[in-house]
C-alpha cells in the first residue's frame, strides 16, 4: 500500500485543493562544498541536514551554476543563466545590472495559486533598482541583504549597512546566520496557517567573509588550517541554524506537509577553506567541483527515506519540478530551460536529458562546459587561444584524463554546440569586473540607495 501511494503521489497531486498543498522551503547554503557535510562524507558537524539525507533523497549528480548569481537566477526563473544577461560573473556592489523585469519568478507562480511566500537571507540579483528587490518580485515577506559578501556581524557591504525588511534598512545586532534563521521561525510561527506557503532561505553561509562564534571556532581546534577551521563552524552554525527552522515546522505540525529542499549554490571555495574531494576544480570553475552539489529532498510519504538520485539535475529544474510537486501551474510565459523531474525522482529512475551548458569568466579567461549525459567537453578560451578537452564522468568522474582524441567525433559534436549557446547571451549582460568605477562609492544604506 505505502509503495502504490508513492508511485501514485504525483498525479494525485494535481488535484488537489489550495488548502491542500503541500508546503515548500528551499535552503539554499553559500558556497558549500559537495564535501562538507556529514552525509556526503565531510568532517563538519552537521546533523541536522544529514538528518534530512537519512529521511529523504540524496542527489550525487546535482548541479549548480560555478558562482552564486547565476544559480539564484536558474533557480527562481528555470532558465538558463545565459538567457538572464547572468551567465558569466555576479552582480557586482557597482553593477546597475538585475534579473530582467519581463522574467517570471517561481515565488509570483506560488503566491497565484494562494501561497504565502517569503525569502529571509542573501538575494544577489539586483538592488540598484527598487524593482529588482526581492519584496517586488514576489515575495510578500523578504528580509536580509541585497549584496554577497557582508559582514556577518555588522552587516556591512563596502561600507554602507545591508540589512532590510522589506525594502526598508534595519540596524540589528546578531550573526547574521542566526538572524535569517531567527527571521525565518518568526515569519513561520504569524503566518496564516489555513494558506500553504513557500519559504526561501538563502543564507550566507559558509561564504567569506570567514567569520564566526569563537566557541564554534574553538570546537574544530583539531583541524590545523586555521581557514578550514573557521568555514566548519561557520557551515556547523549554519546546519543549528537550519535546525531550527526544521523544528519550528515540527511545531507546527506541518513537517510532514512541506517539500523541502537543501541544496549549494556552487562548488566550495577551496582556498576559503572548503572540500570538493574528490572532485576536480572549485568554485569559479564548469570543472565538476565547481559545479556538483551536495543536494537533499524530503517529503515523507513521496520521497522514499534513504534514497540516493542518480538522477542528473540542475538549479534549473528547482522551479518547473517544485511546482509539479505542489500542485501548482507555473505562469511563466518564457520557457522553462529547465525540466520538471519529479516524476523521475519519485520513480527512482534517471532519466537521460537535454545538453547542459555552463559557462564562467575569469581573470583573462572564459571557461565553457557542454555536458551530455556523461560525455562533457570543457573550453578554455584566452584571447585568441582555445582548447578543447573531453571527458567521460562515468569512467572518470574527477575529470583526469583528456579523451577528445580517442573520442573526435563526440568532441567535435559538443563544440559544435558551443556558438550558438554563447549566441543567446544578451548584448546587455554583464561581464567580469572586479575593482569599481573611478569614483564609485557604497551608499550608507543599500536599500534605500536602489532608484
Amino acid at each position: 500500500m505505502h509503495r502504490r501511494t508513492f508511485l501514485q503521489a504525483p498525479f494525485a497531486l494535481a488535484a488537489q485543493a489550495a488548502s491542500k498543498r503541500p508546503n515548500v522551503l528551499i535552503l539554499l547554503a553559500d558556497d558549500l562544498g559537495s564535501a562538507d557535510l556529514g552525509s556526503y562524507g565531510g568532517e563538519i558537524e552537521t546533523p541536522n541536514l544529514d538528518r534530512l539525507a537519512v529521511q529523504g533523497m540524496r542527489f550525487e549528480q546535482f548541479c549548480s551554476f560555478p558562482v552564486c548569481s547565476p544559480t539564484r537566477s536558474a533557480l527562481l526563473t528555470g532558465r538558463s543563466p545565459m538567457r538572464l544577461g547572468i551567465g558569466y560573473t555576479v552582480i557586482r556592489p557597482w553593477s546597475n545590472y538585475g534579473l530582467p523585469l519581463n522574467e517570471h519568478l517561481l515565488p509570483q507562480s506560488f503566491k497565484a495559486a494562494g501561497y504565502q511566500t517569503a525569502i529571509t537571507g542573501k538575494w544577489h540579483l539586483g538592488h540598484s533598482r527598487k524593482a529588482y528587490l526581492p519584496h517586488n518580485r514576489g515575495f510578500d515577506h523578504a528580509y536580509g541583504h541585497v549584496n554577497g559578501a557582508i559582514d556577518y556581524y555588522t552587516h556591512m557591504r563596502g561600507g554602507g549597512l545591508d540589512w532590510h525588511r522589506n525594502g526598508t534598512s534595519v540596524r540589528e545586532e546578531g550573526y547574521s546566520t542566526d538572524l535569517i534563521a531567527n527571521e525565518a521561525v518568526r515569519w513561520l510561527g504569524g503566518r496564516d496557517k489555513s494558506k500553504p506557503f513557500l519559504l526561501y532561505v538563502p543564507f550566507n553561509a559558509p561564504h567569506a567573509p570567514l567569520e564566526a562564534p569563537e566557541a564554534l571556532i574553538d570546537k574544530y581546534a583539531r583541524i590545523a588550517d586555521k581557514k578550514r577551521r573557521v568555514f566548519a563552524a561557520m557551515v556547523d552554525a549554519m546546519d543549528s541554524a537550519a535546525g531550527r527552522i526544521l523544528k519550528k515546522l515540527n511545531e507546527e505540525g506541518v513537517s510532514d506537509d512541506t517539500v523541502m529542499l537543501f541544496l549549494s549554490d556552487n562548488g566550495g571555495p577551496i582556498e576559503q577553506g572548503a572540500r570538493n574531494t574528490p572532485l576536480r576544480g572549485a568554485k569559479g570553475s564548469v570543472y565538476e567541483g565547481g559545479l556538483r552539489v551536495p543536494a537533499i529532498l524530503r517529503w515523507p510519504g513521496h520521497i522514499r527515506p534513504g534514497t540516493r538520485s542518480r538522477q542528473l539535475t540542475t538549479v534549473m529544474d528547482v522551479f518547473p519540478t517544485l511546482a509539479a510537486a505542489a500542485g501548482v501551474t507555473p505562469m511563466n510565459r518564457l520557457p522553462f530551460d529547465g525540466r520538471n523531474l519529479w516524476k523521475d525522482l519519485t520513480s527512482g529512475k534517471a532519466a537521460p536529458r537535454e545538453d547542459l551548458f555552463f559557462a564562467i569568466e575569469r581573470a583573462g579567461r572564459t571557461q565553457y562546459a557542454v555536458r551530455r549525459n556523461n560525455w562533457k567537453l570543457i573550453r578554455e578560451a584566452s584571447g585568441g587561444d582555445v582548447k578543447d578537452a573531453l571527458y567521460n564522468l562515468d569512467e572518470d568522474p574527477n575529470e583526469t584524463t583528456d579523451i577528445a582524441g580517442r573520442h573526435a567525433a563526440m568532441a567535435k559534436d559538443l563544440a559544435r554546440c558551443v556558438e550558438p549557446w554563447r549566441a543567446v547571451y544578451p548584448k546587455d549582460g554583464m561581464h567580469l569586473t572586479t575593482s569599481p568605477p573611478p569614483g564609485w562609492k557604497a551608499p550608507a544604506l543599500w536599500a534605500e540607495a536602489a532608484g
